[in-house]
């Protein structure tokens, strides 16, 4: 039987990396006695795998791991027992059961939604002061439209072995300053969030393509933001976190299909994709 789980990462926990969590994870199922299915052969493992894993020290309210059991109780069941077994800030959100033919959430992979926060105390060009102070732009509304307005958005992307330049602009789909508006451009829900307001300060929301063809990191349009405003960009005063990640629900592995296609991609969230009978 295939699952899926829906899960926070929050606080000291963002500085855990991903086999770290992998581990975390395998050690709080056999706590739990989650009835996990193992590989087969002279190592067996547990069979699971994860939806682009998070960068050290970002931090989310929606990452997805894909499991394969051997039997299942209740969504609700399930959450409750492997919540006893987990720390405040790794915290399992929701438990869904996948049909049989469901393929991995990377696969599906098509965009991810993330919230750009100030830390406290620390100095940004998008907070409201900076626009008061300099005049090139009347408000961060007006900076972001008039970015949006260019022809091209290219930033240097590197790999490890190389660095090109890339337009992005189509990889862009929705950026924002309003939560509001971008909760009602992209049609999400207004839900909790587990990034502490008294620490940080959201100032952009943005949803970008995501997947193993084409990823583009919210650090690289705040860089082209930066660049575009003519000021300076220092990735450690800001906090970087997923709210929410989709797949594609006309997509194909191995495709790449945009918000910006002659048919656009129509976006579901990882949780309700490939869902099958609870």
């Amino acid at each position: 039987m295939k699952a899926r789980i829906k899960f926070s990462k929050c606080g000291s926990m963002r500085f855990v990396g991903h086999l770290d969590v992998m581990r975390y994870f395998q050690k709080a199922f056999r706590r739990a006695e989650i009835p996990i299915s193992y590989s087969q052969g002279f190592s067996p493992h547990q069979l699971m795998s994860f939806a682009s894993p998070l960068g050290i020290g970002l931090s989310s309210d929606a990452e997805y791991m894909d499991l394969t059991l051997d039997t299942c109780k209740a969504p609700e069941q399930m959450v409750e027992w492997m919540n006893t077994q987990m720390n405040e800030e790794i915290r399992v959100r929701e438990f869904t059961v996948l049909k049989d033919d469901a393929k991995p959430s990377m696969a599906m992979l098509a965009a991810c939604d993330y919230v750009v926060a100030v830390k406290q105390g620390k100095d940004s060009f998008l907070l409201p002061e900076h626009f008061a102070e300099r005049g090139k732009f009347p408000s961060l509304s007006a900076l972001v439209e008039a970015f949006l307005a260019q022809d091209s958005i290219e930033i240097m992307k590197k790999t490890k072995r190389s660095e090109k330049l890339v337009d992005i602009k189509e990889n862009i789909y929705v950026l924002s300053d309003r939560r509001d508006a971008f909760l009602e451009q992209t049609g999400r829900p207004g839900e909790e969030s587990c990034l502490d307001p008294s620490l940080y300060t959201p100032v952009l929301y943005m949803q970008l393509t995501a997947g193993s063809i084409i990823n583009i990191k919210p650090e690289l349009v705040l860089q082209a933001l930066a660049d575009f405003a003519g000021e300076s960009f220092d990735p450690l005063s800001y906090q970087i976190h997923r709210l929410e990640m989709y797949g594609d629900a006309d997509g194909k592995k191995g495709e790449i299909h945009t918000m910006h296609s002659e048919v656009p991609c129509r976006l579901v969230p990882l949780s309700e994709y490939d869902k099958g009978m609870e």
